[in-house]
């Protein structure tokens, strides 16, 4: 999630993060196509949606279409609407994939004036502008071209001046806030500390006449949970419209409902105030302490796959041995998967829901970003025996430094000790103090907010379409009696504002 300028200290990582890919892609000899990996259950039953997701994934568009067309006339309505969906991600790939040959090459010109074409043809060969052949037309990702600049230093090198430096947070490198954390975290013994109140406004707009006049447009906005030790003190301000539908708090991808009807020629507007109160955590991990779990019920589920994006395929499996190696304590091995996974350098990444299996694209693309690396690393810690699931949100900054994104990480179960944050994305940070080096294995910063306490869970109340995000929860949904309205039909705001440290403005 987070933009790492190309020459800065993200450079070597990245680096070994592709050298790594290719050895392993040299290693599973793939041929540069993903594997389509769905429920189980599908895959031994012979199930014809397997072959359509697989000619999707591969951009047989068109064999896809008319398989889909065949079953829907040799099935029952049940399977009709998963059948549907696969429709639908042909359109959203469509759009994923919205530059053709010529377009992706004027944009590299537009900073790389004296392209060659055999470059050209090196960098795409490659894999670093990401492209899917559709029905044999060669479409290039619509951030393909800011992607190849971080993913190649030899791009990046051949930019011609003035070189605009990609953007990145205040806390992805090692910051005064992180030092704090720890001295603060040392001193009193305490796993939650130094906490920041934080007044949050989320807004969606609606284009104009997305939706017909006078019919019923409904929007649910994400809505954080109380979680111990991380945030608590959630207070509703205001909404637009008034009386929103507030998921129990139980709901782990929690939402605030509204609704509201259509005007012609005009925006349809919802917005959310609240406040909340968020902690930095900090766990002080000794390795030597740490045992393999006991997994009781509560745990076994943090410890299985869950298809399509946390399976347990043979070539991950043999990549997770060639990393542990002998290692047998928890600790150690995490710290090895979460190394592994931090050397896959970030890239913007195309929407989730247009991915067979997310955690699998991560390990084969070359790049990912932080809900793919969070995916895959939950994958190698379940698949070792070590308890892990998903959180994300919004990540945010004081005010002065002005930095907010989308962002996802998880927590992983070790004991003695319970369930820790971990957030891959933000990774190691440059320190030989091994409690800043490791703090994001145990620790997170007091400037996100979490949503979600898992991914690809039902709203309540329940949305009736298919979802635009159907994996995570951040910018919102929005839907009306007629159908799913999907990112291009609306827009969204995240607004913040950090109050003073007495909590109240």
């Amino acid at each position: 999630m987070f933009d790492v300028d190309a020459s800065g200290s993200q450079h070597t990582i990245a680096v070994r993060g592709r050298r790594r890919q290719r050895r392993l892609a040299a290693w599973l000899c793939l041929g540069g196509w993903p594997m389509v990996l769905l429920a189980p259950g599908l895959a031994m039953s012979g199930d014809p949606l397997v072959a359509i997701v697989a000619d999707i994934d591969r951009g047989r568009f068109h064999e896809a279409d008319q398989a889909i067309d065949r079953a829907l006339q040799a099935r029952g309505v049940a399977d009709a609407r998963a059948l549907q969906f696969q429709r639908e991600r042909m359109r959203r790939i469509r759009l994923d994939f919205g530059l053709d040959g010529a377009t992706v090459r004027q944009r590299i010109r537009a900073q790389v004036p004296d392209l060659r074409e055999d470059e050209f043809q090196r960098w795409d060969a490659a894999g670093l502008i990401e492209r899917l052949d559709i029905d044999g037309e060669p479409r290039y990702f619509n951030r393909s071209v800011s992607n190849l600049f971080r993913l190649s230093p030899e791009a990046a090198a051949r930019r011609a001046p003035p070189v605009r430096p990609f953007t990145q947070g205040p806390y992805e490198t090692l910051h005064r806030h992180h030092r704090d954390v720890v001295q603060v975290s040392k001193a009193t013994g305490a796993t939650s500390v130094l906490p920041r109140r934080v007044r949050i406004t989320h807004r969606i707009t609606v284009k104009p006449d997305a939706v017909p006049a006078g019919e019923t447009v409904r929007a649910w906005i994400p809505y954080p949970r109380a979680i111990a030790g991380q945030q608590e003190a959630i207070a509703l301000v205001e909404s637009r419209p008034a009386r929103p539908q507030v998921a129990p708090e139980r709901a782990l991808q929690r939402t605030a409902y509204l609704e509201q009807s259509a005007i012609a020629g005009q925006p349809t507007t919802f917005s959310l105030t609240y406040e909340v109160t968020v902690h930095a955590r900090r766990v002080a991990i000794d390795p030597d302490r740490v045992v393999p779990p006991t997994l009781t019920p509560e745990l076994e589920p943090f410890v299985a796959e869950r298809a399509p994006h946390v399976v347990f395929s043979n070539d991950l499996r043999h990549f997770s041995a060639d990393i542990v190696g002998d290692e047998t304590n928890p600790y150690r091995i995490a710290q090895k998967l979460f190394a592994a996974v931090d050397r896959i350098p970030w890239a913007g990444a195309r929407e989730y829901s247009t991915l067979s299996n997310i955690s699998d694209y991560a390990f084969r693309a070359g790049h990912a970003d932080c809900g793919q690396q969070t995916l895959l690393l939950i994958t190698l810690l379940r698949m070792n025996g070590i308890p892990a699931r998903w959180q994300s949100g919004w990540a945010y900054s004081e005010d002065v430094e002005g930095h907010d994104t989308m962002h996802d990480w998880g927590a992983l179960y070790l004991a003695p000790y319970g369930w820790v944050p971990m957030d891959v994305t933000s990774g190691q940070l440059a320190s030989d103090d091994p409690a800043l080096r490791w703090f994001y294995l145990g620790g997170l910063d007091a400037y996100r907010v979490a949503f979600n306490d898992d991914y690809s869970r039902d709203f309540i109340p329940a949305k009736q379409h298919e979802r635009s995000e159907t994996v995570d929860l951040q910018r919102g949904e929005v839907e009306w009696r007629g159908g799913n309205l999907y990112f291009d039909q609306w827009d969204y705001q995240f607004e913040w504002t950090v109050l003073p440290r007495d909590g109240r403005g």
